[in-house]
């Protein structure tokens, strides 16, 4: 089959796993779970690649249905975006639902609104069955328009949430600003459906959850190549091979050449989060009483919460290479304390990042190459609410095949033209947007 890479002659070296990115979410986590290496061969009816949230909830659902299910993760469970990124489980896709019906039709654009707006829910209900420890708080969802431009466009998206009957509310200047404790925006959107957590507490209590239900998680286990058998695929990794009869890719920012062109289908960015100690009581009320997640509505999106631990998490986009510190991304500090000059003096103790997957139409991506192979990548930065609640459906398609409905679109694989050179236009366009949302422009 063309599609895929050609094993490789000789299985490279085993590479220790890498070490968590320094999250302030190993503060508050339970330890990882057991997942040790693959040593040998196994048999399995399905193989994940990936052990992110997507792939861990998809074993979770397989194995709860009776499923021998294997899943492979290069490092440790939720070491990437899953468990790094800023725990905020957020209504909705990148476009509008007038949009989204527009591009994908009536029966089922209307299905991918009703969906995917309602993806908090499906991730509550989750942690509530299964009993996962993760700091969990359901305060709703703002999206705050820092401009004159972005209120028309953060209104606009109000009037359609509403005319549709769903849960959010338009907030006036004063309004978002008794909300965010800052004047500095025009008007936000209240969804109540929308929350946040710990993505690195949440990704592990998943692994746990799927390994009582009887899947088998390898960590430090890299898929080397991957071939079609007369029985459905061989995976070979650097200590041992897994024969599946139907397989996940869910590598998302962190996909390779295994799938042959599908790394140039989405461009890796990198997402940044600086973290303050625990703010005091006082400042805690001054900033977001309520916890909700807040994202700005910009070229850039600059995003920010309350933990449970009263720290302000302060997110972004960042260097395109992994940082340690929060001198890091001064930027976001800076701007922090722009917001709320209260918090001048305030410590800053963490800053991390890691890899999101982005699609040049930023739309997911959900491809189909063969009844017995799906992918699942390009979440763009969303990708803890809808990959939550499109695991069950993925797991569902794998079991049942096309009779499984899935409420986003099955898509062709699109290379990006020049994707090579990615870093460079990814540099030109967030500084551009920075400037942009500056201005208000």
């Amino acid at each position: 089959m063309s599609t895929m890479a050609s094993p490789k002659p000789s299985s490279p070296k085993p590479l220790p796993p890498k070490p968590l990115p320094p999250n302030v979410y190993r503060l508050d986590a339970p330890p990882a779970p057991q997942t040790p290496p693959l040593d040998g061969s196994r048999r399995a009816s399905v193989a994940i690649i990936g052990g992110g949230l997507v792939g861990l909830t998809t074993a979770l659902h397989l194995a709860e249905a009776g499923t021998d299910v294997v899943v492979l993760e290069a490092n440790e469970p939720g070491w990437g975006a899953s468990g790094n990124n800023g725990g905020q489980l957020n209504p909705g896709l990148k476009f509008d639902p007038d949009e989204i019906e527009k591009t994908w039709g009536p029966e089922l654009g209307r299905r991918m609104v009703s969906f995917a707006w309602d993806t908090p829910t499906r991730a509550f209900e989750l942690i509530e069955r299964l009993g996962i420890a993760c700091d969990v708080h359901h305060g709703g969802t703002l999206r705050a328009a820092r401009s004159a431009r972005a209120r028309e466009a953060v209104a606009a998206t109000a009037r359609q949430c509403l005319a549709r009957g769903m849960p959010v509310s338009w907030l006036d200047r004063t309004a978002a600003a008794a909300a965010t404790g800052t004047p500095a925006y025009h008007g936000a959107m209240l969804d109540t459906r929308g929350g946040n957590l710990n993505p690195l507490a949440y990704s592990r209590g998943l692994a746990r959850a799927a390994l009582a239900a009887g899947a088998r998680i390898h960590g430090g286990t890299r898929a080397t190549s991957l071939r079609r058998t007369a029985a459905g695929w061989s995976i070979s990794t650097p200590a041992g091979t897994v024969e599946a009869e139907k397989i996940l890719i869910a590598t998302n920012g962190f996909t390779d050449d295994l799938w042959q062109g599908l790394r140039r289908t989405i461009v890796p960015v990198f997402s940044a989060i600086a973290a303050t100690e625990p703010l005091s009581a006082a400042q805690r009320a001054g900033i977001t009483p309520d916890r909700p997640s807040v994202y700005e509505s910009g070229r850039i999106t600059v995003y920010y919460r309350i933990d449970a631990q009263g720290r302000l998490l302060m997110g972004g986009r960042g260097p395109m290479h992994p940082i340690a510190t929060p001198d890091a991304i001064a930027y976001l500090t800076d701007y922090a304390q722009r917001l709320w000059p209260q918090l001048k003096g305030v410590r800053w103790t963490h800053g991390w990042n890691s890899q999101l997957a982005m699609t040049k139409d930023h739309w997911p991506h959900v491809h189909e190459p063969s009844p017995d192979a799906l992918i699942y990548l390009g979440c763009n930065g969303r990708g803890v609410a809808l990959g939550t609640a499109l695991a069950r459906q993925l797991a569902d398609r794998l079991l049942h095949g096309t009779a499984a409905q899935l409420d986003l679109p099955v898509v062709a694989q699109k290379p990006i033209a020049f994707h090579g050179f990615w870093p460079l236009g990814v540099r030109t366009l967030v500084l551009h947007g920075r400037i942009m949302d500056r201005l208000g422009l």
